[in-house]
C-alpha cells in the first residue's frame, strides 16, 4: 500500500503532498511548533519536518507496538502514545525527545484521543469490566481517577475537545449508525448534531474555534475500516453549514486523532493507493 501524507490548506481550498511511502503510515498530528508532524507506521512513531519531509524515528523504549491513538501536549513537550501490551492498548507518556514511556491508564484496554486545551485532561475510549463497548473516559495528566462520560448506550469513539475546552465532540452509534455528538467536557448535555445517512467518525474542533472536520464513511459501513471511497467534510461547531472539501481513499488511519495546524489554517491525513 502506498501512503499519501498531504496537508489541505483551508484557504486555497487545495491539498499538497507532504511526504509519500510504500509502508503504512498513519495519524498525523501537528506540534504546536508548527514544523513538523507526528504519525505511526508498523508500531513505532516517527516526526515528518516540514522544510525536509522524512519519517525520523521517535525514541519510544520498550513502545514497539504502538496504534494510531497518539498526540502531542499544548504546550510541546509531551507525546501521549497508545501501546499494545499483553492486556491491550494502553496510554502512555513519553517527552518529545524520546525516552522510556511512562504508564497513565489505570486499565486495560484504552486509546487515547484529545488532550484538553490547558494540558490537565486527557480523553480517551476504553471498555471495562470485560465488556466490549467502547466509551469516552477522561482521566488527569499525572493519572489519578478516571471519569467515565458516556454510559454504554452505543459504540462511542473519537473524543476531541473544543478550541475553548469547554466541550467534547466525539462520534456514536446510540439509536443507529455513527453520527457526531457534542457534550460538556463533564459529560452533561450530550447531544447529536445532525443525522444523515453517512457513517461518521472522528470529528476535529479547529483551535480557531471555526470548523470541525470528520470523515464520513458510505452508508452501511460497520466500524472504521482502512480501504474504502470517504470523504472529509466540514461543519461549523455548532453542526450547521455541512459541506464536503474531498473525497479519497482511506478510513482508518486517514485522520484518526487531532490534526490541524496550530493556527487552523490547515489539516494534515493520509490518503491511501493500493489497499488491499
Amino acid at each position: 500500500m502506498r501512503s499519501s501524507l498531504e496537508i489541505w490548506d483551508m484557504a486555497l481550498g487545495a491539498a499538497r503532498v507532504v511526504l509519500q511511502s510504500d509502508e503504512v503510515i498513519e495519524a498525523p498530528n501537528w506540534h504546536p511548533d508548527g514544523k513538523r508532524l507526528l504519525v505511526n507506521g508498523g508500531g513505532r512513531l516517527f516526526w515528518v519536518p516540514l522544510d525536509r519531509p522524512a519519517l525520523v524515528a521517535v525514541d519510544t523504549g520498550f513502545a514497539d507496538r504502538c496504534n494510531n491513538d497518539h498526540g502531542i501536549s499544548p504546550d510541546g513537550k509531551i507525546i501521549v502514545l497508545s501501546h499494545h501490551r499483553g492486556r491491550g492498548s494502553e496510554m502512555f507518556l513519553v517527552d518529545v525527545a524520546g525516552g522510556e514511556p511512562r504508564l497513565i491508564s489505570p486499565d486495560a484496554p484504552s486509546w487515547w484521543h484529545g488532550w484538553s486545551r490547558d494540558g490537565g485532561r486527557l480523553a480517551y475510549v476504553a471498555a471495562r469490566g470485560g465488556s466490549r463497548v467502547i466509551d469516552v473516559y477522561t482521566i488527569g495528566v499525572e493519572g489519578g481517577a478516571e471519569v467515565r462520560l458516556t454510559q454504554g448506550e452505543g459504540h462511542c469513539d473519537g473524543p476531541d475537545y473544543s478550541a475553548d475546552g469547554t466541550r467534547i465532540y466525539y462520534n456514536c452509534d446510540r439509536g443507529g449508525h455513527a453520527q457526531i455528538w457534542v457534550m460538556k467536557a463533564d459529560g452533561v448535555a450530550q447531544s447529536k448534531l445532525f443525522a444523515d445517512d453517512h457513517v461518521n467518525w472522528f470529528p476535529h474542533p479547529s483551535p480557531d474555534g471555526k470548523h470541525v472536520i470528520y470523515l464520513a464513511y458510505p452508508p452501511g459501513t460497520e466500524g472504521h475500516p482502512k480501504d474504502l471511497d470517504v470523504a472529509i467534510r466540514v461543519m461549523d461547531p455548532d453542526g450547521g453549514n455541512r459541506r464536503q472539501l474531498f473525497g479519497l481513499t482511506g478510513g482508518q488511519g486517514t485522520m484518526n486523532v487531532p490534526n490541524w495546524a496550530p493556527d487552523g489554517s490547515a489539516f494534515a491525513f493520509v490518503r491511501y493507493e493500493g489497499g488491499n
